[in-house]
């Protein structure tokens, strides 16, 4: 590296003399992982190098996650580029973290020397976005599992999380939320300093202004779904985006709505759009293909389908509240979709009709009410669930924000639930939850004003929900019929 530090990495050549173009993957889970991978992009006529980042497993330094990845990608592509087996086109390709350090090659270098295309699946974008939803509230449970396996660490340790809650099964509900690395028995420097770290909007400023072209691949349950969709709308170059409905390990974790035609090979496709990136076959501009989950189909990504609205108190009629309780101390549980039949009331609660048809969902959805809580911080929690026929229940759509709007004074409140892209069968019925935690995904906002992570004292919060001008908005697609069907791989590579 520029520093005199040396990283290590396994290189794989095509047969043949060359030279070739380069696929460049940056890992901190093991560069021998990808060997696999390597060879078959070889195969493919690709030069295919896979590099540990600094500080982990064979490299040397210090690991810092998310410090040190662009001026370290930008050494290793300047490096690519000096080869005599190269041809001066690089490839940067990763997957989550892996995906944040090719973006970091591309945002945070200067044009000369950026990679000349970017594959980035399930990004994590960076720390702050990573660390927060955009709206505000922290994401404990994925950060906790994160940092306790692989941060501050030189190799992982996979179940370090799973295997403490199992000694401990309210780890997660000790105060305050910085501790953690103490009951874990585990020195996590980096734990706090990643709280600090606030979204600002220079990673999307940035994608506004990169040239080469973009390949971002997400999965429609996979936590980062938005992430990947905002890259692609922000993108400055030509831009693609793939999602399916898959989980954060894509196709090896399909979800229930998956079909068999939603199985592709994603491998072959990545090489595919390579090829087609770096020969100038891609046309300008943004297009997108997602999988219809529910169905056999793949459609058009079109944002600007205008949305349909159930109301609340009619078309969503009313089980529980309006008014109802958020206490920390017994949270709305985020891994648990049962409504408890007894007790104080801890969410707001609708429920449509049956559907009298299959509803198509493609685009972004929201909730627009308006609400009040008694404290000057709160979280709203929106979770929609699909109960089919039988009354089984599957988890379509969550989002929260925080608010410190003047107690006990109503406000109109939007409650962004990501992109949707599912087909619900006739005879569904929608069960929607308005609370205020989302517990153990999300941290507890005390309700005091205080830091969550910081804070060691709870308060309750009383909630009223106005039924009178809230609804869900929906991002319901025309008759099957009436909405173009497309072949991923040839829509992606045009």
């Amino acid at each position: 590296m520029d520093d005199g530090t040396r990283l290590a990495a396994d290189l794989c050549l095509p047969h043949g003399d060359g030279p070739f173009p380069a696929v460049l993957i940056r890992t901190p889970y093991d560069r021998r992982r990808h060997r696999p991978e390597l060879l078959s992009w070889a195969a493919a006529g690709f030069a295919a190098l896979a590099q540990d980042v600094r500080g982990r497993y064979g490299s040397c330094g210090r690991w810092h996650p998310y410090r040190n990845e662009a001026e370290d990608g930008v050494a290793t592509v300047r490096w690519i580029r000096e080869q005599h087996w190269s041809t001066g086109q690089v490839v940067a390709y990763g997957s989550s973290y892996g995906a944040h350090c090719a973006l970091a090659s591309v945002l945070e270098a200067p044009a000369a020397d950026r990679p000349d295309a970017v594959i980035a699946a399930v990004p994590a974008v960076g720390a702050a976005e990573t660390a927060r939803e955009p709206t505000g509230p922290e994401r404990l449970l994925a950060r906790a599992g994160w940092w306790a396996a692989h941060g501050d660490r030189g190799v992982s340790d996979e179940n370090v999380l799973e295997q403490a809650l199992a000694s401990d099964p309210h780890l997660l509900e000790h105060l305050p939320v910085t501790d953690l690395p103490h009951r874990l028995r585990r020195v996590m420097p980096s734990w706090p300093l990643l709280w600090k770290a606030q979204p600002d909007g220079h990673t999307w400023a940035r994608a506004a202004t990169a040239g080469p072209p973009l390949l971002a691949v997400g999965g429609s349950r996979d936590p980062f779904r938005d992430a990947t969709v905002d890259l692609w709308r922000h993108w400055g170059g030509p831009a693609r985006l793939l999602l399916g409905p898959w989980g954060h390990a894509l196709t090896a974790s399909p979800g229930p709505e998956a079909h068999p035609g939603h199985q592709l090979n994603l491998g072959r496709l990545y090489v595919r759009w390579a090829r087609a990136a770096l020969t100038g076959g891609l046309g300008k501009g943004r297009t997108g293909v997602t999988a219809l989950g529910g169905s056999a189909w793949w459609a058009s990504v079109d944002d600007s389908r205008r949305p349909t609205l159930y109301p609340f108190g009619t078309l969503l009629r009313p089980v529980v509240g309006p008014d109802f309780e958020a206490d920390p101390e017994r949270p709305f549980r985020s891994d648990d979709l049962s409504v408890p039949r007894a007790g104080r009331a801890d969410r707001c609660l609708l429920i449509s009709p049956p559907l009298p048809r299959p509803l198509d969902l493609l685009g972004s959805a929201e909730v627009r009410m308006v609400a009040l809580a008694d404290t000057p911080s709160a979280d709203w929690v929106v979770r929609v669930v699909a109960l089919d026929p039988r009354g089984s229940a599957d988890h379509l759509a969550t989002g929260v924000v925080r608010r410190t709007d003047r107690p006990n004074t109503a406000a109109r409140i939007s409650v962004p639930l990501g992109f949707l892209s599912r087909r619900l069968p006739a005879g569904t019925r929608l069960r929607l939850e308005i609370g205020g935690h989302h517990f153990p995904a999300h941290a507890r906002n005390p309700h005091s004003g205080e830091d969550p992570v910081t804070a060691t004292r709870l308060l309750r919060s009383r909630r009223s929900v106005t039924f009178e001008g809230s609804a869900l908005a929906l991002p319901a697609a025309p008759a099957p019929h009436r909405f173009a069907r497309v072949h991923p791989v040839q829509e992606l590579c045009r």
